[in-house]
C-alpha cells in the first residue's frame, strides 16, 4: 500500500528515523547564515500583495522550471496578471515528479498557509483564493515568517559599499530574530567582470580612500571591514566560481590594477594575480577577526546571452562548472595556514564531483583549535536536493566529521525557504536513522540527540558566534 502523500513521516522511512526527527531535529532553532533576503523587506516588515509575489516572485528555481516545460517569459517574469502567473505554475508543477521543487512548494502550501491541497491546473483557482484570504495576515509578513519559522538569526549577502542602514534599523528596533550583514567583497575582488572599472571608485568615495595602487584597494577594504564590523558581522561569503591562486608582487599588482582601471583587457594570469592577491589580504583579516569564510565553489553564471542582457543576473541562467579545485584552493589555503592566519572556512562545491575533494581537503588544515574549523558546506543551489543532500552529507561522514557539521542554510529570497530545513533535516535524520536500524550505529538515544540537535542548530550556534 502507498504510503499518504507528504504526512508527518514524510522521508522518514524507520522508526529511528521518525524518532530522530520529531523529537530532536523538529523542534530545534534556525540560524540561517547564508541567505540572499533583502534587509529593507525585514527593515519595513514587507507585507506581501498576494501568493504569487511571495511564492514565485524573485524564485529561479520555479522561473528556471516553468521554462522547462513551455511558459513563456511573460507568464514568468513579465507582465502578464499575478493570478494568470500563479494558474500556470499550478499547471506545470505536476509535471515535477521527482524535482525537490515538488516537494518545497507543497511544503511551503503545508506549513504557511494551513492547506494539503495538491497543486494542479485544476485547484489552482482554489488555492489562489485559500491563500490569498491569509496573505495579509501578521504572520504572513516579512517579519512574521521569520518568527514563525523559529528562525533566531539570519545573516545576508551585502556588499562592501552597502550602508547596513537596514541591519541598523532591526537592531535598533529589538526584533528579536538577529538580522546580521555577511560580507560579500566579489565586485572587489573579480578585476575581470564588467563594472570593475566602475565599481573601484564608489568603494573610494564610501571609504574616504583615494584609490589609486593596490594598497589602497587593501587599506579601502579594511575600513570598510571595520564597519562591517560594527554593525555585527562575522560571515564572509565569496563566489569563486573558478579556483585561482597566482602570486605576484606589489609592483605586478599595482599595474594590473592600473590596466584595469584605463579600460584594458587583462589575461587571465593577470586577473588571477590579482584576485589571489585580495583574497590573501581578505582571508587573513577575517582570521584576526575570529570570521568564518564561505566559499562556494563551481558555478558557471550568466550563460544564456540573450536573457542576461534582457533580465540581468539571478533569473536562472545559471548552471554548474566543472574546473579543477584541489591544487590551487590548497595553495591558497596553505599560504593562509603559513601564517597561523587561516580563519574558519566552509568549502561548498556545485559539482558533486568534488564532493570527496572537499571532503578530504578539509582535514589538512583542521588545526584543534576549534570544533569543525574546516567544514564542507551543505548541498549548495542545484545539489539542496534529496540526492544532492544525501551525498554531500554522505561524503562528509566518510571522510569528516559529520558530528561537527554545522548544518543546512536556505541561500534563498524567498521568506518561504525555511521549509528547506525542515526537507534537510528529514533527510539527515532518515540517513542516521537508516545507520542504526542497519546497526552500523548503536541506538544510544542520548548521543544521537546530541548529533542531531547540534547539526541542526548548536553547532552553527558555537560556530558562527552570532
Amino acid at each position: 500500500m502507498a504510503k499518504s502523500f507528504m504526512d508527518e513521516n514524510f522521508l522518514l522511512e524507520t522508526a529511528t528515523a521518525q524518532k530522530l526527527y520529531h523529537e530532536y531535529a523538529a523542534p530545534q532553532p534556525i540560524i540561517d547564515y547564508h541567505c540572499h533576503l533583502p534587509p529593507e523587506q525585514i527593515s519595513q516588515n514587507k507585507q506581501f500583495r498576494n501568493i504569487t509575489e511571495i511564492w514565485l516572485g524573485g524564485d529561479h528555481y520555479k522561473w528556471r522550471f516553468m521554462r522547462s516545460a513551455g511558459v513563456t517569459e511573460d507568464f514568468i517574469t513579465g507582465d502578464q496578471p499575478d493570478q494568470e502567473k500563479f494558474r500556470k505554475f499550478c499547471q506545470v508543477l505536476p509535471m515535477g515528479v521527482g524535482n525537490p521543487l515538488y516537494h518545497w512548494s507543497h511544503l511551503e502550501l503545508q506549513r504557511y498557509f494551513g492547506t494539503k491541497t495538491v497543486v494542479s491546473g485544476a485547484t489552482a483557482d482554489e488555492l489562489w483564493e485559500t491563500c490569498n484570504a491569509l496573505i495579509g495576515t501578521p504572520d504572513l509578513s516579512a517579519r512574521g515568517l521569520m518568527v514563525r519559522s523559529n528562525v533566531k538569526a539570519v545573516c545576508t549577502t551585502d556588499d562592501p559599499i552597502d550602508d547596513l542602514v537596514h541591519h541598523k534599523a532591526v537592531a535598533t528596533e529589538g526584533f528579536q530574530v538577529k538580522v546580521l550583514p555577511t560580507w560579500r567583497p566579489d565586485k572587489a575582488v573579480k578585476i575581470d567582470i564588467a563594472g570593475f572599472a566602475d565599481y573601484i571608485p564608489k568603494l573610494a568615495a564610501v571609504s574616504g580612500v583615494a584609490i589609486n595602487r593596490f594598497a589602497d584597494v587593501t587599506k579601502a577594504l579594511g575600513l570598510r571591514l571595520d564597519h562591517f564590523a560594527a554593525h555585527g558581522c562575522k560571515v564572509s561569503d565569496h563566489a569563486i566560481d573558478n579556483v585561482f591562486f597566482e602570486e605576484a608582487t606589489e609592483a605586478q599588482l599595482d599595474a594590473i590594477l592600473a590596466k584595469a582601471m584605463s579600460g584594458q583587457v587583462l589575461n587571465q594570469f593577470e586577473a588571477d594575480q590579482y584576485k589571489t592577491a585580495v583574497m590573501l589580504f581578505l582571508g587573513r583579516e577575517y582570521a584576526k577577526r575570529g570570521w568564518a569564510s564561505q566559499l562556494h565553489i563551481s558555478a558557471q553564471r550568466n550563460n544564456n546571452t540573450r536573457m542576461f542582457k534582457k533580465l540581468g543576473p539571478d533569473t536562472g541562467w545559471d548552471s554548474i562548472a566543472d574546473g579543477q579545485v584541489a591544487a590551487k584552493l590548497s595553495r591558497y589555503l596553505d599560504a593562509l595556514d603559513s601564517d597561523d592566519l587561516l580563519p574558519k572556512t566552509i568549502l561548498y562545491t556545485l559539482n558533486p564531483k568534488d564532493n570527496e575533494v572537499l571532503g578530504t581537503m578539509l582535514g589538512n588544515f583542521q588545526d584543534g583549535k576549534v570544533v569543525g574549523k574546516m567544514q564542507f558546506g551543505s548541498g549548495w543551489w542545484f545539489l539542496d536536493q534529496k540526492d544532492g543532500m544525501i551525498k554531500q552529507l554522505t561524503a562528509l561522514a566518510n571522510l569528516g566529521n559529520l558530528g561537527a557539521f554545522v548544518g543546512m542554510l536556505t541561500d534563498s529570497r524567498s521568506f518561504l525557504s525555511y521549509t528547506r530545513h525542515e526537507y534537510f533535516r528529514r533527510i539527515l535524520c532518515n540517513l542516521i536513522g537508516g545507520w542504526v536500524e542497519n546497526g552500523e550505529y548503536p541506538q544510544d538515544w542520548a548521543a544521537l540527540k546530541k548529533i542531531i540537535e547540534g547539526i541542526c542548530y548548536n553547532n552553527a550556534e558555537a560556530y558562527f558566534k552570532l
